[in-house]
């Protein structure tokens, strides 16, 4: 008995055929990552366990000093401080972040693309000319100050700049927009329809936004919250500009242990240290299932 074909010309379930993969493709864009990044990670791996010499530079002699010296108090101090200002950091962006980029995903679409260039706009100048900027708002006689002066809302000069607080508005500003990027993403497509749906079951608002909304737009926060806490775990503008020599983090004293002591070895420690630290977010990243939800729509599945 023969089978019916429909009139498509083959059978509507059939799979379409799979694309036949060229393996030697993948050898050049690997051979180039390597080279580039494999090769260099493998030589500050070396480094970390040789020994400073007595004029500074290197010497190939093996120990394990360098990892071991981490564990003084001075130390665990500045990793203790770049991790608190990275998770208020991430927290302050998620907080700022989600009702900015809720308002973009609901606006009418013609809309949607100016606010998201208002968004983008600040990456059009450079991050260091932009943190001179809020060197010239923070100071004692700049913007900020003379607002608050005029206004009568103060009587003396708050003393912003160079402190924690003014590391922590530095790091607020410049990853903000990696925060609403991602939560946007998530928020458009979020079906309106199920937001409609508990309104109608009567659900309170607090309920409709941690029952219906937060659940379906994780990817985006924790995507966001990745993308702002794995640079500001590791910044070295910011707080060298305007936290001084007051406020110290990890990615500022590995810079000083390579360009000002010249101890490379300790230098190249902490380098792996803070590796552990990033590669552990973003471990967490994907076991939340973040990679695979990113690619499945909200709301379905």
């Amino acid at each position: 008995m023969k089978r019916s074909i429909p009139a498509g010309g083959g059978p509507a379930d059939a799979p379409p055929e799979p694309t036949k993969s060229f393996p030697w493709l993948i050898i050049p864009p690997a051979v180039t990552l390597i080279f580039l990044f494999g090769v260099p990670l493998l030589l500050v791996l070396a480094v970390s366990f040789a020994s400073r010499g007595t004029y500074g530079g290197i010497e190939w002699v093996g120990t394990l000093t360098n990892y071991t010296s981490i564990a003084d108090l001075l130390y665990l101090r500045i990793f203790w401080r770049s991790l608190w200002l990275a998770v208020v950091t991430t927290v302050i962006c998620l907080v700022m972040g989600f009702p900015m980029a809720y308002a973009i995903a609901r606006a009418p679409k013609r809309r949607q693309g100016i606010l998201l260039l208002l968004v983008i706009i600040p990456f059009w100048t450079n991050f260091l000319v932009r943190t001179y900027a809020w060197m010239f708002i923070l100071r004692t006689e700049g913007l900020l100050n003379t607002v608050l002066m005029s206004l009568g809302l103060i009587h003396e000069p708050l003393n912003i700049l160079f402190t924690d607080w003014a590391v922590l508005i530095g790091l607020v500003y410049g990853y903000l927009p990696f925060m609403v990027l991602p939560l946007y993403a998530a928020l458009e497509r979020l079906d309106p329809s199920l937001i409609e749906a508990a309104w109608d079951l009567y659900a309170k608002p607090v309920r409709v936004f941690t029952r219906v909304v937060l659940p379906l737009s994780k990817p985006g926060v924790i995507a966001g919250c990745v993308l702002v806490f794995i640079p500001s775990l590791g910044a070295y503008v910011t707080p060298d500009l305007l936290g001084g020599a007051r406020t110290m983090m990890i990615g500022n004293l590995i810079q000083h242990q390579y360009l000002v002591v010249r101890d490379w070895p300790f230098g190249s420690a902490l380098s792996f240290v803070l590796m552990a630290g990033v590669l552990a977010a973003i471990l967490y990243y994907l076991r939340a299932g973040g990679a695979r939800s990113l690619t499945r729509r909200p709301g379905v599945g």
